[in-house]
């Protein structure tokens, strides 16, 4: 097949990219700047012409995003994340439409289902998107389920949580690096939440499984390692794939989160302590799918490619 993959230079977008060579498609990188053997699209927005990118493309890999912000420069984030992860995402499924492409895959995000799962997330539930980002990754597949509605191109919409990897930055680097520096941590109490995780490899394993699945059709799946982890047994864990024992701490859970209260970290208390579980029973089921590799398998690939 010949596959448009947006953000392809992108820690997703790479692994993909090679993933498809692997398997005998032929990838068109689409990216914002010069690269080599890549097509280039400038900022993707309402505004972007895909017309080139899209020439002879039978799917679409949708990567490209305006991803979670932790300092948030913009006088107005919410329209700067719908004007790129919505308006720029219909256009391109628009022009996609229009071009003849059968199939567009959407890389959303578990955020558009919620921030904490008293039980695991199912496909099905009613969502309940709590920031900017979570917003606009919602209206978007709402506006690509009405412009695939009664269309030839089939959508399909794949919710991850946390994604990991060789390469992985923002709050996974960071605790790769405190446990590399052998910091003590306060968290070795934090073993009743659980957090669902999917590794690099098992998220692009589905995204190429859902290209020509002919059951993934107007699908919304959720995925994951299909091993939901504690703080506490995922620090221990990663620790031990890098070869650098975590270094906890037996402080109580109701200390640390009145700590974090009264500093105003109440957000990231929730990351650490908090459970974010998805079902992925839907996604087993409707495609014969499970993750191909394991928590620990993941866990030492990250490792690998972890640069202090």
């Amino acid at each position: 097949m010949r596959v448009l993959v947006t953000g392809a230079n992108g820690f997703v977008g790479r692994s993909t990219v090679n993933a498809l060579a692997l398997r005998g498609h032929h990838a068109i990188w689409a990216v914002r700047q010069v690269q080599p053997n890549a097509m280039i699209v400038g900022n993707v927005d309402a505004n972007t012409d895909w017309t080139e990118a899209l020439r002879g493309c039978d799917a679409v890999i949708h990567l490209a995003a305006r991803v979670h912000q932790m300092r948030d420069g913009s006088t107005n984030p919410l329209n700067e994340f719908r004007r790129i992860n919505t308006s720029g995402t219909l256009r391109l499924a628009e022009q996609a439409k229009a071009a003849g492409v059968r199939r567009f895959i959407f890389l959303s995000s578990v955020k558009v289902n919620g921030e904490e799962s008293p039980k695991p997330y199912r496909s099905s539930d009613t969502p309940n998107p709590q920031d900017h980002y979570a917003r606009s990754k919602q209206e978007a597949e709402e506006g690509l389920r009405h412009l695939s509605t009664g269309a030839d191109m089939d959508l399909v919409v794949i919710r991850p949580p946390l994604v990991y990897g060789p390469g992985v930055r923002a709050n996974f680097q960071s605790m790769m690096r405190l446990l590399h520096r052998g910091i003590p941590l306060p968290l070795a109490r934090v073993t009743d939440n659980r957090r669902s995780l999917v590794a690099l490899d098992n998220l692009v394993d589905l995204l190429i499984t859902c290209l020509d699945h002919p059951a993934a059709a107007n699908q919304t799946f959720l995925v994951s390692d299909g091993e939901d982890l504690s703080t506490a047994d995922l620090l221990r864990r990663l620790g031990q794939a890098m070869g650098h024992p975590a270094r906890l701490l037996p402080v109580p859970t109701g200390l640390l989160w009145a700590g974090a209260r009264l500093l105003g970290k109440g957000d990231m208390a929730q990351r650490l302590m908090g459970s974010l579980q998805v079902n992925i029973d839907h996604t087993r089921d409707t495609l014969g799918w499970a993750p191909p590799v394991s928590v620990d398998e993941g866990l030492r690939r990250a490792a690998e490619g972890f640069q202090p």
